[in-house]
């Protein structure tokens, strides 16, 4: 645990974990094995950190200079985790670059997932497994992640939008409350009408071969 560190009453820091500089753990948390908690962070109370979560890793910003090499800008800002949050094993939250990555109090992550830097997530939000949330993404309450979802860059979930398994959503998109499918994501009944239709095409193609045939 280091320097200027606080860890609240009741809370279990379990073995192989680690606490860096100026980290705030509220109460009654459990940060499980092989935890990592970067500096400066903030976990609030009843937080179950799972075997191998990483919190306030850098974000993945670079900016390319005219030879065309990369450099590293800065990621000096934070991760705030509200109240009864819960996060699943293996999963990464990177620091905000220059202000925070915030997860809203009683939303539960799933393992395997990956949100980056300045990324916001309200209250009460479900994400499953393998969703990757890129960068400067607001995800508002209410709101239902399924697996492997993939998120562009500054896209906007309003309260109360599910998204569906494997869905992609492209960077700046809106998405209103209601259920969402696909890649690039639409309303599940437009989904499923488009999913018909692909999957009557073998059955066109015969009937075009046999209309040329006669």
């Amino acid at each position: 645990i280091g320097d200027g560190s606080a860890v609240g009453a009741g809370s279990q820091i379990l073995a192989g974990a680690r606490v860096d500089r100026g980290v705030k753990i509220g109460s009654e948390c459990i940060i499980h094995p092989n935890v990592c908690i970067e500096d400066n962070c903030s976990v609030g109370d009843r937080v179950i950190l799972h075997a191998g979560v990483v919190i306030g890793a850098d974000g993945f910003g670079f900016v390319r200079d005219e030879g065309g090499i990369y450099h590293k800008f800065p990621q000096i800002g934070t991760v705030v985790i509200e109240n009864d949050v819960e996060i699943g094993a293996n999963t990464c939250i990177d620091r905000g670059a220059l202000g925070e990555t915030r997860i809203g109090e009683g939303t539960k992550i799933d393992n395997l997932v990956q949100v980056g830097h300045n990324v916001s997530i309200g209250k009460r939000c479900v994400i499953a497994a393998q969703t990757g949330i890129s960068g400067s993404v607001t995800i508002e309450d209410d709101c239902v992640i399924g697996g492997q979802v993939g998120f562009g860059d500054h896209v906007r979930v309003q309260s109360g939008a599910v998204i569906g398994s494997q869905a992609g959503v492209l960077p700046g998109k809106i998405v209103r409350p209601g259920v969402w499918w696909g890649t690039p994501i639409q309303p599940l009944e437009e989904y499923k009408r488009q999913n018909a239709r692909i999957k009557g095409l073998s059955r066109l193609n015969d009937r075009v071969k046999k209309l040329e045939e006669s």
